[in-house]
């Protein structure tokens, strides 16, 4: 009788919360499937190092998305805006001769300033956001062009910018090459998260809302650690934490307690479930969308810097396609189509599907071709089950 209940508790939950759950089922299932057919290389804890550093420069750009996407905007410039962004820092660096840290903040106002001109342009003079962002498309795609002209292809010289996603956190004296340090931060994690569980879930007993029971919640943490523990313990076998990890955590971090600790995170959600009611209930939509788009700028430009890192170069080429690998990220996470509803934190694992698809098939030395084909399917997919769930 008991397990029966168990187990019916387990079908509800599931059933119930499908839509949140489904991204880290098909993470697991893409993952498991690569590491079948590339022969166990996708597993090889140099691969993983190297995925979290193929998947730094969307997942800023996913979270800044996500964003854009709760409030009903799009933004379809960010590619080319991420591609002239590093352009513009390798330029200051290798022909100006700007120190790299200078020129990091430099670049950060640049695309400060240009997110500002975008939700300027849709919230004062009420020009559609598809609109903006694509005429934005083919602008920084032209001064991208433009500004490299010259030049061509500039290579990066300066170690402090490109350790930004070539190297490792630093790891304290010992025998032997296991990174101990990302070890204890992979602890900390879990004591951090569960933490936040506990306190979350202690709140909604409070307030009277149904929770899970004792052992289904218990079931989740572990479960959420041993996967913490399990990537911390394979980084850690190599290299350890790359630093590009950590700049999308602290970014992750910011955003995530934004969206759910603070006015300005309700105020955005509120304008995507309707505008018209938020801006009734006195919350200032415009200067919340500006607010917006400026965010959206600024992760531009630090997505655009981290690519240029990884790179060790600008490239005319640079932004080709970040767009959509945000966009995808963003709705695989479970962002709403209709807006209003979804998660930083989310985000991120539908980065970790798209760069994990990436990943994958260029292991298996798949056409870019059929990469974007698969890519445009899964997409189709996750939206698809999205509206199918609300309907539901």
């Amino acid at each position: 009788m008991e397990q029966n209940k168990k187990s019916n508790e387990l079908v509800s939950f599931l059933k119930n919360n499908m839509r949140d759950y489904m991204m880290y089922i098909a993470l697991v299932v893409i993952m498991l499937f690569f590491q079948i057919w590339s022969g166990g290389k996708f597993f090889k804890a140099s691969n993983i190092s190297n995925l979290f550093n193929q998947a730094a420069y969307v997942a800023v750009l996913a979270i800044g998305m996500t964003l854009i996407l709760i409030i009903k905007h799009i933004d379809l410039s960010v590619g080319f805006m991420a591609g002239l962004c590093g352009a513009v820092a390798a330029l200051l660096m290798e022909k100006v001769g700007i120190n790299e840290w200078i020129a990091i903040l430099m670049v950060l106002v640049v695309g400060l300033l240009i997110g500002f001109y975008q939700g300027t342009v849709i919230t004062r003079i009420g020009v559609p956001a598809f609109v903006v962002t694509l005429a934005g498309q083919f602008i920084y795609r032209g001064m991208l062009s433009l500004s490299l002209a010259k030049s061509g292809t500039i290579v990066i010289r300066q170690k402090g910018f490109l350790a930004l996603c070539n190297s490792f956190i630093p790891d304290i004296p010992h025998e032997g090459n296991f990174h101990i340090v990302t070890m204890v931060i992979g602890v900390i994690a879990i004591v951090l998260i569960a933490f936040s569980l506990l306190r979350s879930r202690k709140k909604r007993i409070q307030y009277g809302f149904k929770v899970i029971s004792q052992p289904m919640f218990i079931t989740e943490l572990v479960l959420i650690s041993g996967v913490i523990l399990l990537v911390a313990y394979v980084l850690a076998s190599y290299k350890g934490l790359p630093w590009s990890s950590v700049i999308v955590g602290v970014i992750l971090f910011g955003y995530n307690y934004m969206l759910n600790k603070t006015k300005l995170g309700r105020y955005i959600y509120g304008i995507g479930g309707n505008a018209d009611a938020a801006e009734l209930s006195g919350v200032n939509v415009n200067n919340v969308t500006l607010f917006v788009f400026c965010s959206m700028g600024v992760l531009a430009a630090l997505s655009g810097m981290l690519y240029a890192s990884r790179l060790s170069s600008a490239t005319p080429q640079a932004g080709l396609g970040f767009e959509t690998d945000a966009i995808a990220s963003s709705y695989i996470g479970g962002t709403a189509v209709s807006g209003g509803v979804g998660k930083v934190t989310n985000a991120i694992i539908g980065t970790f599907v798209i760069m994990s698809l990436t990943n994958g098939m260029n292991l298996m030395s798949v056409d870019i071709s059929y990469q974007y084909i698969v890519k445009g399917i899964i997409f189709i997919i996750a939206v698809a089950f999205d509206i199918a769930s609300k309907k539901k």
